[in-house]
């Protein structure tokens, strides 16, 4: 992937445009092996390497930075195999001003730029898995939601992957920065329709705006 400065890894099996994303999906990740940043296909859902079966994968979606370190699950990837997630955006639903149920939103950058999310990879077997890392949500986000995936600035990519950087309280320490850097004010709040909750669905017509009823309360 030029962008990231990655070589295909995928082995053929670059994934089509996904526009909604489901735990246990097929994702592309950044990854480094053996010196060499790699575009790879990984599971959404982490398997750790001692893990009996890959039942638990869709629990282990995201990991909280607050607590990654302590968890079993997530502590030997923290130290020794992050990755990148190039995504356009994610979805959060928030509740309805206008009518009954949650509204969901899809939060990306205004400028339609994609993003890095901070993730955490696993090798079990032949199966490799990942898990993206939030913090709590910043700015007009947290209208929205009490979590946001933490984003890795390009300026950041390679300091995220560096496989020296092994200390978990560095790593939290990185964490913490780039959180406090996510760029929120730059990103759009976009109402969109509820076909999104259904994992059937899927398709650009999900990204559509959806006009909401006055008054508008979130923003």
């Amino acid at each position: 992937m030029v962008e990231f400065e990655a070589e295909d890894a995928t082995e053929g099996r670059c994934l089509p445009a996904d526009y909604n994303v489901a735990p246990t999906k097929e994702v592309h990740a950044v990854l480094l092996r053996h010196g060499v940043r790699q575009l790879r296909v990984l599971c959404w859902g982490l398997v750790p390497s001692w893990a009996p079966d890959t039942s638990g994968a869709a629990r282990l979606i995201n990991a909280r930075a607050e607590t990654a370190a302590d968890r079993p699950a997530f502590r030997s990837a923290l130290r020794r195999r992050r990755c990148l997630i190039p995504a356009d955006g994610w979805y959060e639903w928030a509740p309805s001003s206008d009518r009954p149920g949650r509204q969901p939103y899809f939060i990306a950058p205004s400028d339609g730029s994609g993003l890095a999310l901070a993730g955490l990879y696993e090798v079990r077997d032949h199966l490799l898995t990942c898990t993206i890392i939030t913090a709590e949500a910043a700015g007009p986000l947290a209208q929205v939601h009490d979590r946001m995936p933490v984003v890795v600035g390009r300026e950041s990519w390679a300091r995220w992957l560096d496989p020296a950087l092994t200390d978990v309280a560095e790593v939290g320490d990185l964490t913490q920065a780039l959180t406090s850097a996510a760029p929120v004010d730059e990103l759009e709040l976009r109402p969109v329709g509820r076909a999104v909750g259904n994992v059937d669905s899927n398709g650009p017509e999900l990204l559509q705006p959806e006009v909401l009823a006055e008054p508008q309360t979130l923003f």
